[in-house]
């Protein structure tokens, strides 16, 4: 380090800035002094402050979205270390297992024309796991190159072992309390991954239908309306309000019809969740194809006859033509002949929101699959009260015990979890947590028939302390619990080849709700959980609000009967200077790795701020990133500045003038506001004023003042002082923000200690 009393400025400061030549060796300082641990740092720090990295998933690089998040989230844990807080921000990736074993699976069938099935699970798992492995390198080398001061001692993995272990531990957990149940009904299944998919997970694209109405024969009294014909070999009624005094008389009627070469049998039943005002006023019911029809079905016992498979082809359909057919296909064979027919009344085109999967893009047909569910309506024993998981959802917020950033996010959250349905958590793909029950395979004594599968309704009880608790011999069709059922059924003489474990796999957002206490030793009571939970913020998109957020509200206030943050800040999207979503078609995709590399990170990570208020899109330019660049050079040429004009200056305790002291005061006082602006995390305040008052007031007016006294030798030293003082403490405020700069120029100025851990208040 050089002295500013060696009377001479350090050659390093004379030249200009270079981040390229400055950040691998400023960050390999940080991580070495083992300070972004909180164990390792100096004084005695009571307060705590923790944070959890979103994991992002480890399908590929990072992104504007995720450089964002990691330009807000480190200005803020960078602010409570240097307050003197014990301060934990967790690492780590999620295996995001439905697009991660797709890009895999894709790579296979282009290069070896493969399927999964071809190379067998194991096969497939290792292959999955070796391109996970290399991704989440690529994503942590990414996380560094931002500037990041993760605990990286502490880094977590989705998929490692001690999440599974959690993982099976709540899945067994929310079973016994009766929470996990298999059952029948409608899934979003999506015929592209040959998987069912979350609600959350179903993207509506706005495409062109057309709306046909029509009878199902000449003979039947009431007409209907859909942009599905093909559905309707499979209705069972027509559901009509019961006070449409147009249909009062056809109610509870019952027609035998043969539509498009299928004979089906229509009932008409009257349902208040129909609207009449809404076209006819009736509604063709097909229960294994709609969520609200499997409804109706459920309030008037009806039957739920399947007629579109898997693969989105027709099934269990008499006719031929019919069978087998593509759904689009099969609509245009069904129009074709209601219009041959003369049974259609009208046509109109319209846009209809077509539901397709995130991840694949197919489109999901609404199929009943026997499936796990959570039970989120269902009462159950929770510390020593009743209630239901929806409701621990809502108190979460309502009582104020969580604060959502912007505060309208909480209004949409209440709305959402109001509505909510008992959550699929079963995946039939191959890489994730493997739902961790089997089944006993049964087959009659000395008749070696062919085993199979069945399923009974009794667990084998398994309490997660103790893996070899007693077991009920006679209670051995289906075992749930955290480890195969061989290690206990070989202790009590029961063959343990005749089980089999369930080839589904959960949904990854059931093991990354667990994220912010499953990362610190649950269901171990470890000092970190003791320490760091709840978090003290969680930070992320408002994008994931429904698919991440509340589940990890639903886990913990389950699980720990405490919410799993005290605050929520939600940032908005990265848009390009036109204000157009980022898109690789149409080419306007910023990469935050050569944006780095080009300006430095300082100037990405402040552009990314200034002007983003919470929950807002923020247009993103490379001018705006180069204007910052030019914010950077100027705190390293206003720094060699001051260096300059105070070599001759030793540090004593004589008082600044009142002048110097005023502008003092009032320095602090913006100081202040900034610092309140970044605990309320106005974080794109906090930026624009520690900008703009470098910039306009400390180099155009202070400086520009000070230099002219220097020179003049008019209170030399007080002015001397003054910059010195203001320097280092703008070094202060402005580090959180762009570290790296920060760091070096504190380093230059012949400082001992790393600015990273200086305190905010000196």
């Amino acid at each position: 380090m050089v002295s500013m009393n060696n009377k001479n400025i350090p050659e390093k400061l004379l030249s200009g800035y270079q981040p390229s030549e400055t950040e691998s060796r400023i960050y390999e300082a940080w991580e070495s002094s083992g300070y972004f641990n909180p164990d390792n740092l100096p004084g005695e720090r009571t307060e705590s402050f923790s944070m959890v990295v979103p994991p992002p998933n480890v399908t590929g690089t990072l992104h504007a979205g995720h450089a964002i998040m990691l330009a807000l989230q480190d200005t803020i844990t960078r602010f409570h270390r240097m307050n003197g807080k014990s301060t934990l921000w967790l690492p780590g990736t999620d295996h995001a297992a439905i697009a991660t074993q797709s890009v895999v699976e894709k790579e296979i069938q282009k290069k070896e024309k493969k399927s999964r099935h071809d190379l067998g699970r194991e096969e497939l798992l290792r292959r999955v796991n070796e391109f996970a492995l290399q991704s989440q390198e690529t994503i942590l080398s990414q996380f560094r190159s931002m500037g990041a001061s993760l605990d990286w001692s502490r880094l977590a993995f989705t998929l490692d072992e001690s999440k599974n272990i959690a993982v099976n531990t709540m899945f067994k957990k929310m079973y016994d309390d009766g929470l996990i149940y298999k059952g029948d009904r409608i899934v979003n299944w999506d015929p592209k991954g040959q998987t069912t998919i979350s609600d959350d997970e179903v993207v509506k694209i706005d495409r062109k239908s057309i709306l046909y109405t029509f009878k199902y024969g000449s003979d039947f009294p009431i007409a209907i309306s859909t942009t599905r014909p093909e559905t309707k070999v499979g209705d069972t009624a027509v559901a009509v309000h019961p006070d449409d005094t147009r249909y009062t008389e056809y109610i509870g009627k019952e027609y035998s019809i043969v539509f498009a070469g299928c004979p089906i049998k229509i009932k008409i039943v009257a349902d208040s969740s129909v609207e009449k005002d809404f076209g006819t006023g009736a509604l063709g019911v097909t229960p294994a194809h709609s969520q609200t029809d499997w409804e109706i079905a459920d309030r008037h016992d009806l039957a739920r006859p399947q007629v579109i498979n898997e693969y989105a082809k027709m099934c269990n359909v008499e006719n031929s033509e019919l069978l087998g057919l593509k759904v689009a296909d099969a609509r245009e064979y069904i129009v074709t002949w209601l219009k041959k027919e003369n049974l259609v009344t009208g046509e109109e085109e319209v846009s209809q929101a077509v539901p397709t999967a995130e991840r694949t893009g197919g489109i999901i047909e609404p199929l009943p699959k026997k499936q796990w569910f959570i039970a989120v309506n269902k009462e159950f024993e929770h510390f020593g009260a009743k209630t239901t998981l929806k409701k621990l959802m809502l108190a979460a917020i309502t009582s104020g015990n969580t604060k959502i950033t912007p505060e309208r996010y909480e209004r949409v959250y209440v709305n959402w979890i109001e509505n909510l349905r008992d959550w699929c958590i079963s995946r039939q793909i191959w890489y994730g947590h493997r739902v961790p029950v089997w089944y006993k395979l049964k087959s009659e004594p000395g008749t070696g028939g062919t085993s199979k599968v069945t399923e009974g309704s009794n667990t084998v009880g398994v309490h997660q302390a103790n893996q070899k608790a007693f077991v009920n011999k006679n209670d051995m069709d289906i075992f749930v619990g955290l480890v195969p059922p061989g290690e206990i059924y070989s202790e009590i003489g029961y063959s343990t080849e005749k089980w089999k474990q369930d080839e589904d796999t959960l949904d990854t957002w059931f093991s990354s709700g667990m994220w912010t206490f499953s990362t610190l030793g649950w269901p171990n009571k470890t000092e970190d959980l003791k320490n760091f939970h709840p978090t003290s913020l969680l930070e992320t998109g408002h994008d994931i609000l429904f698919f991440w957020v509340a589940r990890m509200v639903l886990f913990s206030t389950y699980a720990l009967n405490e919410v799993p943050f005290k605050d929520v800040y939600l940032h908005g999207l990265i848009r390009d200077a036109q204000g157009r979503k980022m898109s690789k078609s149409i080419g306007n995709v910023l990469d935050p790795r050569d944006l780095s590399l080009k300006y430095g990170t300082d100037a990405l990570r402040m552009s990314l701020m200034v002007g983003n208020g919470p929950g807002n899109d923020l247009k993103l330019s490379e001018d705006k990133i180069k204007a910052y660049k030019n914010f950077a050079n100027k705190i390293w040429n206003a720094s060699r500045f001051v260096l300059e004009r105070t070599l001759d200056y030793t540090p004593n305790e004589t008082p600044l003038i009142e002048a110097d002291s005023l502008i003092m005061s009032e320095w602090l006082t913006v100081k202040k506001d900034i610092t309140k602006d970044i605990e309320e995390y106005r974080l794109h305040l906090a930026s624009e004023k520690i900008y703009g008052y470098f910039w306009h007031t400390f180099c155009d007016q202070i400086i520009e003042t000070c230099k002219g006294r220097i020179l003049s030798d008019t209170d030399k030293e007080s002015a001397q002082k003054l910059l010195l003082l203001m320097l280092e403490d703008q070094l202060r405020v402005l580090h959180p923000f762009m570290p790296f700069v920060t760091e070096e120029i504190w380093g230059l100025l012949g400082k001992k200690e790393l600015l990273l851990i200086e305190p905010w208040n000196n």
